[in-house]
Parts: C-alpha cells; sequence; structure tokens
C-alpha cells in the first residue's frame, strides 16, 4: 500500500531528488535517487557490453553519446512543459480574485510545476549516471550540444506559488551563472599531445590552487579544450560552455565565443596557441587562442600564456 507522502516530513538525511519528492502530495511512490543512478548505470554498460567486441564497436562513441543526448533531450523537454505550468501560475497570480476557486487552480498549477520538476530531476540522474559510465568504462567525456486566508486578504497557496516562481528563477540563475571565479581556458585544437595534456594539467592545478571554487569556461572544442573538459570532469569543477555559434556567425563564431567567455569577467585567462610538441604545426598559433590573449591584456585582465617546461640550468663547471 502507498503511504502518502507530506511536506512536513523530516527530509535532513535524504537526498536532494528524494527530499523534493517528499514534498509532493502524491499518494504513488518515487523511485529513489539512488535507484536512479543504478538505473543509469545499468543501461549505459549494458549498451556497451552489447556492443563492443562486436562489429558495432567502431561505431560505439556515436551510439552511446545518442543514447545519453536522448536523455538530455527528455529532460529538456520535461522542463519547458514545468515551465509552462510555471507561466500558467504566474498569470493566475496576476488574475487572482481571492476566491476559493482560483486558490484552487493556484495550487493544482503549482503542484504540476513541482512533480515537472522532480521528473526533469530524475531523468537528470539517469543521464548523469549513465554519462559517468560511458566515462568510466571509455574515457570519453559527454556534453550536451545543445490554504487559509491571511490577514491581509492573501491565501497560503498564492504565497507559495510567489515563492516557487522567485526558487524557480534562482535555479535558473545558478544554472546560468557559476557562483564561484570564472578562469577561461582556450586552446589550440592541435594541442593534444601527452606533453600538451600535462602542461594543460599543471596550469588548470595551479589555477585550482589560486582560485579552489572556480569554474571552467571553454567553447569546447577538440584538442587541448576536450583536455581540459577532462581535468574538470575529473575534479568535479563546473565547466561553462561557450560554443561557437557557426550557422549565426560563420568563420567569425570562434572569436564571438571569445566574447561571451570574457563575458563572464574572468579572474585569470589560461591560453595554449600552439602545441608545445609541434611548435611549428599551426603556423604563428591558433587564432582564437591568440585573440583572446590580446584581448584579456587589453582590459587588464590576467592572462597567462601555457609554456614548455623549463630545462633545469646545467650545472657549474667543477
Amino acid at each position: 500500500m502507498a503511504i502518502r507522502r507530506h511536506p512536513v516530513l523530516d527530509t535532513a538525511d535524504l537526498g536532494a531528488f528524494d527530499a523534493r519528492t517528499c514534498a509532493l502530495e502524491d499518494p504513488r511512490p518515487h523511485p529513489t535517487q539512488d535507484a536512479l543512478v543504478q538505473l543509469g548505470t545499468a543501461l549505459m554498460t549494458e549498451l556497451l557490453d552489447t556492443l563492443l567486441g562486436t562489429a558495432l564497436e567502431d561505431q560505439a562513441e556515436v551510439i552511446a553519446e545518442t543514447f545519453i543526448g536522448g536523455l538530455h533531450a527528455g529532460a529538456q523537454r520535461l522542463e519547458r512543459a514545468a515551465d509552462r505550468q510555471r507561466d500558467t501560475m504566474a498569470r493566475r497570480l496576476r488574475e487572482f480574485d481571492g476566491s476559493e476557486v482560483a486558490d484552487h487552480d493556484l495550487q493544482d498549477a503549482k503542484r504540476a510545476a513541482d512533480a515537472g520538476d522532480v521528473a526533469v530531476l530524475a531523468v537528470e540522474l539517469v543521464r548523469d549516471a549513465a554519462a559517468a559510465a560511458y566515462g568510466a568504462a571509455t574515457g570519453a567525456v559527454w556534453s550536451p550540444w545543445r490554504g487559509g486566508v491571511a490577514a491581509n486578504g492573501v491565501t497560503a497557496a498564492q504565497v507559495d506559488a510567489e515563492a516557487a516562481l522567485r526558487a524557480a528563477e534562482q535555479r535558473r540563475l545558478r544554472v546560468a551563472g557559476p557562483e564561484g571565479p570564472v578562469v577561461v581556458f582556450r586552446a589550440s585544437p592541435q594541442a593534444d599531445s601527452p606533453t600538451d595534456a600535462s602542461r594543460i594539467y599543471d596550469a588548470l592545478n595551479w589555477a585550482r590552487a589560486q582560485w579552489p571554487d572556480l569554474a571552467l569556461g571553454i567553447t569546447g572544442a577538440p584538442g587541448g579544450e576536450r583536455i581540459a573538459k577532462r581535468w574538470a570532469q575529473q575534479k568535479q569543477v563546473t565547466l561553462v560552455l561557450a560554443r561557437p555559434d557557426f550557422a549565426r556567425h560563420g568563420r567569425a563564431a570562434p572569436f564571438r565565443a571569445n566574447d561571451q567567455l570574457l563575458a563572464l569577467d574572468p579572474v585569470c585567462v589560461l591560453t595554449l596557441a600552439r602545441s608545445l610538441e609541434r611548435p611549428d604545426a599551426a603556423g604563428s598559433g591558433f587564432g582564437p587562442a591568440l585573440s583572446l590573449a590580446q584581448a584579456a591584456q587589453s582590459r587588464g585582465l590576467r592572462c597567462v600564456r601555457i609554456a614548455a617546461r623549463q630545462a633545469p640550468p646545467p650545472p657549474l663547471p667543477g
């Protein structure tokens, strides 16, 4: 028999998802956070076990990333539906006349929005667990492409709806704007050698020592930035992606992405314009990285160009 959950239950010892489900007035049980994580892991493990070692092995990366992307698209679709319920809440707040019917409708809209938010969290838990299992198995990193009446005549439901709208906006801001300082990094697509990877990790570890709660801003380009993305995943550092929009900006897209990165007001800009192992492979260097360094310096931002390790000096003659 399903037990009806009540919002006043003590949720201190629960995970974020389980605490949210306890606040819903739904007599049906929800899957637990642990169960959803296990589901995502099991699905990806089963998928890779089916593909690897078969004729589809060469396409396993695309198939696995498409599977994770489908979960991501589903979460976005559910979020849009929840946003429509919040729009309904906002409209009913504007039209609220204090009647029992209006109060009931407002509570219904809030319950629907809350249920939608929980559904989004559920799919995101499955998606993230699948992505983590994918990374652990292949070393690759997946990322998305994209109540009563009070003395003032305001019912408890109306106040609750207003609080819910504010909380939803604050969640969006937390996603769109990281709370900690931002360090921006751009690198050449050719900077993917072991030497490059070692120095990129050195630079990012140095930055994290300076700003322990940093977020890392990149464009998601291949090469050096993909190495940086892997570092962020390993260190559980927040990533801020400024993806070039080639459809809108054409060849200028990588430079427009620089503008987005600089708009984050970074505390430091790191660049690696050419491979340290193949310094002549990119001529004068990767243009967008060089341009970002120049723009950062002109704005008075701290800019560090990643270079090869200095060889130790020769011993003094005896």
